[in-house]
């Protein structure tokens, strides 16, 4: 069965996102909230990054006013019922997601796939609360979905693979690139890439050097576009600190645990480029790394 409409539970970063993408693809897309000052902030933060990319001729006018009237904005969850794909993204909470995929599991179609944007937590886990295991996935987007081109397609030992196929291809349209993941904790990247964050942290502790200069050293040593410390601030210290508890958890691996300076920066508040302060100070022109 093809797939021509989508459900986007969720609109927030990653949510409006992966709507954005899909609309500017061709599908119709029904976004839902949970109120309408969260989806009005969606909304909004959708229609600026279409705009945006008119302005830098990424776009024209006219494919985005037609991408614009794909999109339809809900509050109530069974206005999903119709739609062929159900990708949630709401907080990393299993319970608010086990709640989320039992209601849809009563108003969608026998055919409708359901797939979570989960960033740490299993798909197994989220399937269990279903009775379509066989048609559950994980598409794993990253941030800014419109701009970065990979998705994770995750299946379970329970997922089909006519479910899989679908998802792949699906992702394909989208214009991005797929890898296949297996159903474990932090899928491919962040299995790697949280490691290499926290280690970062751990040193800083350590006074090996300084935030600047560890920055410094991995981009230009090692050609990564940006250091440790300003991808933390990009990711948001606060998701790192969770992504890492949920791995913990899972694992059991010290290489997985958050280090006590990650815990502290996170109890003052200071998550990143989207508080103003992280692990470097955002107010000005440049950003600039603060004491630790």
């Amino acid at each position: 069965m093809d797939i021509s409409r989508v459900g986007v539970v969720g609109c927030g970063l990653m949510g409006s996102g992966i709507a954005e993408i899909a609309a500017k693809s061709g599908f119709d897309v029904v976004v839902r909230e949970v109120n309408d000052e969260l989806l009005e902030k969606g909304k909004g933060r959708i229609r600026k990054s279409m705009d945006r990319a008119v302005e830098k001729e990424k776009l024209s006018a006219e494919d985005r006013d037609t991408a614009w009237a794909r999109l339809s904005f809900t509050t109530a969850v069974p206005d999903l019922a119709g739609c062929d794909l159900v990708v949630e993204a709401i907080i990393e909470e299993l319970e608010a997601k086990h709640a989320l995929f039992r209601e849809l599991d009563g108003l969608c179609g026998e055919g409708t796939i359901f797939a979570s944007n989960t960033s740490s937590l299993t798909i197994t886990d989220m399937a269990a609360a279903t009775n379509r295991a066989d048609r559950f996935v994980g598409l794993h987007f990253f941030n800014p979905v419109p701009v970065m081109k990979l998705v994770e397609v995750v299946r379970t030992i329970a997922t089909s693979e006519a479910t899989f196929e679908r998802a792949f291809a699906f992702s394909k349209a989208l214009g991005k690139v797929p890898i296949a993941a297996k159903d474990n904790s932090g899928f491919v990247v962040n299995l790697l890439l949280v490691p290499y964050m926290l280690d970062a942290i751990t040193h800083l502790e350590r006074g090996v050097a300084s935030i600047e200069d560890i920055d410094t050293g991995m981009a230009l040593g090692c050609g990564y576009p940006m250091g440790p410390f300003m991808l933390c601030d990009f990711v948001g210290i606060d998701t790192l600190y969770q992504i890492s508890e949920i791995m913990f958890d899972e694992y059991r691996e010290q290489r997985y645990a958050p280090p006590p300076l990650l815990k502290r920066i996170v109890a003052m508040g200071r998550y990143g480029r989207k508080t103003g302060m992280g692990f470097y100070d955002w107010s000005g022109e440049k950003p600039v790394p603060l004491p630790i």
